[in-house]
């Protein structure tokens, strides 16, 4: 609801805040109410408890549904059909396999974890979560234990490289705003998102399967088989992977070239890459390459369509509860819930990256999205850091990733990210919040801790 001026103060806007989590957790854990239908309710009470008028409560509830929609349905549903057809067809196996010789079975995660932060680079979380989910569920039924001692160092891969390393919209944003060098924060990021990932999702991921004993989900992205005839190669299965991530960053190259007037912007060649680039043309591209060349030879274009439409059923249910979600974030952002805690914050008179990290992770915790608060965090912090004096090119990229650890740790019931990896991996709430939430909680301030303590000998 845009114009909305929120009627209370911080302290009203924060116990409201307060409330509402915590009923919709009971609801969700106390009373067995589908996450759906609960989100959904909470989000109205909550529009109407900030004082947003009766006449916008829809609109704002819509708004939050719908933008999160927007950029996660159209995403879930292409990478779902892709990831069924490598399924189906053994692809994943094959790369499973392949991943298991080139490790060894003891290393098998390790394995996952490092092709997703390959893969993490260009790809976005939702997206390189659902391609690569069958083959974690391929590996986990090969190897056996819990689907977490593979699932969370995958996870884990893709939301470190989608919060600290541009070019995702997130890091990139904050790096403009601040004014830090962007190639300079691509290698930062980087060099720290390594040993992040190691420490608080690689090992935490070993850890929680052992603690957590979650079998493989058998009706979502499988079919519940490890035997196939007639499996595609790996160099095909490879193919299929690296297309899209190839795509893209044919859209960031010929964006960069764009931007620094090397190549003419309206050049067709150029209009053909950056379309081609852009995520959800990739990954139909990829699902049209997909149906030709792993459909070919193995079934007919009647059973291909079965298998891309089946797939489509199950992740239902994680799309609305995705999109609901985002309402309930759309709620806390319009009512002024975020600004009143980040305001707050802001001054507390810390120095500038403990400032960054603490604003972002209060606006994490409040509505949910990390780009959001990436985003929303920059925009606040900017003014003090370029008030300050004696930052260096590497502090401000520091800087950047101090906003991208606060806007990564504790996510919840607000998160769309929460209800996608707790849905797909079948876990209810309490095992989705000790494991996704703790894992999260520990990039963040693992992140946090290295890029804190490499800006005091730097």
């Amino acid at each position: 609801m845009e114009n909305f001026e929120p009627v209370y103060g911080t302290g009203p806007l924060l116990g409201i805040a307060a409330g509402a989590i915590a009923l919709l957790l009971l609801l969700i854990i106390r009373f067995r109410l589908h996450a759906f239908v609960a989100l959904v309710l909470v989000s109205v009470l909550t529009a109407l408890a900030t004082g947003i008028p009766v006449s916008g409560v829809v609109p704002t509830l819509l708004d939050g549904f719908g933008g999160t929609l927007a950029n996660v349905a159209l995403l879930v549903g292409l990478g779902v059909m892709i990831g069924r057809l490598l399924e189906i067809t053994g692809g994943a196996a094959v790369l499973a396999g392949a991943l298991i010789r080139l490790f060894g079975e003891k290393r098998a995660p390790l394995a996952l974890g490092v092709a997703s932060l390959l893969f993490g680079f260009p790809i976005f979380f939702d997206v390189g979560l659902i391609v690569m989910l069958p083959i974690v569920f391929s590996v986990a039924r090969r190897v056996g234990g819990s689907v977490l001692t593979y699932a969370l160092p995958t996870a884990g891969a893709f939301a470190v490289m989608h919060a600290f390393v541009p070019p995702h919209p997130g890091p990139v944003t904050a790096a403009v705003e601040i004014g830090a060098d962007m190639g300079l924060t691509l290698l930062v990021g980087l060099v720290l998102a390594i040993p992040t990932w190691y420490l608080s999702s690689y090992l935490f991921g070993l850890w929680a399967g052992k603690r957590f004993e979650l079998p493989v989900p058998d009706d979502i992205l499988a079919d519940g088989t490890v035997k196939h005839e007639n499996p595609p190669h790996l160099a095909t299965v490879l193919g299929l992977l690296l297309l899209p991530m190839l795509l893209i960053f044919g859209n960031t190259g010929t964006s960069t070239l764009v931007a620094t007037g090397a190549v003419a912007e309206d050049a067709l060649w150029v209009q053909v890459l950056m379309l081609l680039g852009q995520t959800p043309i990739a990954l139909l591209v990829t699902l049209l390459a997909a149906m030709v060349v792993l459909g070919s030879g193995r079934f007919s274009r009647t059973r291909v369509e079965e298998i891309v439409g089946g797939a489509l059923g199950p992740v239902c249910a994680i799309i609305l509860i995705t999109g609901a979600g985002g309402m309930f974030g759309g709620v806390l952002r319009t009512s002024g819930i975020g600004e009143a805690l980040a305001g707050t914050l802001e001054e507390t008179g810390l120095p500038v990256i403990v400032a960054a990290f603490v604003i972002a992770l209060a606006l994490r915790v409040a509505q949910g999205s990390a780009t959001v608060a990436l985003t929303t965090a920059a925009g606040l912090i900017a003014p003090a850091v370029h008030a300050s004096t004696g930052l260096s090119s590497i502090d401000l990229a520091l800087v950047v990733v101090a906003i991208a650890c606060g806007a990564t740790a504790f996510s919840h019931v607000n998160d769309s990210g929460f209800w996608l990896v707790g849905r797909f991996l079948n876990m209810d709430v309490k095992t989705t919040l000790k494991t996704w939430t703790v894992m999260e909680t520990l990039i963040g301030f693992v992140g946090f801790g290295l890029a804190f303590g490499l800006s005091l000998v730097v």
